[in-house]
């Protein structure tokens, strides 16, 4: 805070007015609803929800608000509006086979069982502006084919990683005993390294986007040599469920939207395992598929340690990684450079100061000796 600088708790105050003057607008535009930029901008309240840790649309779109669109401040304003809610339950483990999908595709195999849904995305468009936005067009009906089954109970879509863990070329979930230990959580105790795997998605899962998304293509062009494929990518609701302890039964308490990735990566095995495919595992709030495809790189780039790789590559070096992801963290650090160092500066000052007319009258002496030889 600028408690140094002249007018003190008044300029701050009138900083502030002036922030709200400037995310308000000009007043003869009408003015921008939560409810517009949740419905409206769902993939911005998404990523917010995903790297502040909260799910709660409304929330977040909030957040987007006041933050006048920055996202990473948006992010840092819900982080801290979850600090002040209580921790009444854990959640169990949700279970994305029973998703209801949305959205299904596989790079690996063609035909998959279910089959591919294609859903909302911007994959197949052109990328060229669309001009007709700006005219208020309303977009044509998406077709839909009516479906004789929907009152019955469709079946969990099966994963596709399970048709390379069937002929035993994919390692499986829980095959190095990891279900039997406690989950750690990073929100209550510090990180340390190394960290274990549980952990590490944990921080990719609150990370930046835009920083896992840099490392995990850095990855695919060679700082890491990480070749993968997505073996899938789903986007739909899950359940969440709880089971209190004075009831002993689970009871499901809402549904949330998620993305998830896996990918597949060769591996060319050791002197103690055979040749076979590795995993890369990204999950995150709503509709954030590139988050979860970065996270995804990441993760398998950081099992280096496990699968006896060097660590050669930012990618890999875990300690990298996982200090630098946290958006928060980093603006807070960076833009603590704007707060008054007056002394630490002067400090410095004097000091370079000092250097120079050392330094300088150890030249002069220098040339009146030499004069004078």
């Amino acid at each position: 805070m600028y408690v140094a600088v002249k007018g003190g708790e008044q300029a701050i105050e009138n900083a502030h007015r002036l922030m709200a003057e400037e995310r308000r607008g000009a007043q003869s535009v009408p003015e921008l609803t939560v409810e517009q930029i949740l419905e409206q901008m769902r993939l911005a309240v998404d990523r917010v929800m995903s790297e502040g840790a909260l799910y709660d649309p409304w929330l977040a779109a909030l957040a987007v608000k006041q933050a006048r669109g920055d996202l990473v401040e948006a992010t840092f304003l819900l982080r801290a509006y979850r600090t002040t809610l209580p921790r009444l339950y854990d959640s169990l483990p949700v279970d994305t086979t029973a998703m209801e999908v949305r959205r299904r595709v596989s790079a690996t195999f063609k035909d998959i069982p279910g089959g591919q849904v294609l859903g909302p995305t911007f994959d197949y468009t052109h990328r060229l502006l669309d001009f007709g936005l700006a005219a208020g067009a309303r977009p044509e009906p998406a077709a839909t084919v009516p479906d004789e089954t929907m009152d019955e109970a469709k079946p969990p879509l099966s994963r596709v990683m399970d048709l390379l863990a069937g002929e035993g070329l994919v390692e499986t979930p829980g095959d190095k005993g990891d279900g039997e230990r406690p989950v750690g959580d990073i929100t209550r105790d510090p990180l340390t390294y190394p960290a274990a795997r549980d952990v590490r998605l944990q921080n990719l899962a609150r990370g930046d986007e835009g920083f896992l998304l840099a490392l995990g293509y850095s990855s695919q062009r060679g700082f890491g040599d990480n070749h993968p494929f997505a073996g899938e990518i789903r986007m739909g609701e899950v359940a969440v469920s709880i089971c209190p302890d004075e009831l002993g039964f689970e009871v499901e308490i809402g549904d949330i939207t998620v993305s998830e990735c896996e990918m597949v990566t060769s591996f060319k095995g050791s002197k103690d395992e055979l040749p076979r495919f590795t995993r890369g595992y990204g999950l995150s709030f709503g509709y954030n598929e590139r988050k979860a495809m970065a996270m995804s790189l990441v993760d398998r780039s950081l099992q280096a340690r496990e699968l006896g790789e060097d660590i050669n590559a930012p990618s890999r070096d875990e300690e990298f990684v996982l200090s630098h992801s946290d958006n928060v963290e980093a603006q807070g650090f960076v833009q603590h450079l704007k707060l008054p160092h007056y002394v630490d500066f002067q400090a410095d000052l004097v000091m370079v100061r000092g250097m120079r007319a050392e330094i300088l009258k150890r030249a002069d002496d220098k040339a009146e000796t030499e004069e004078a030889a």
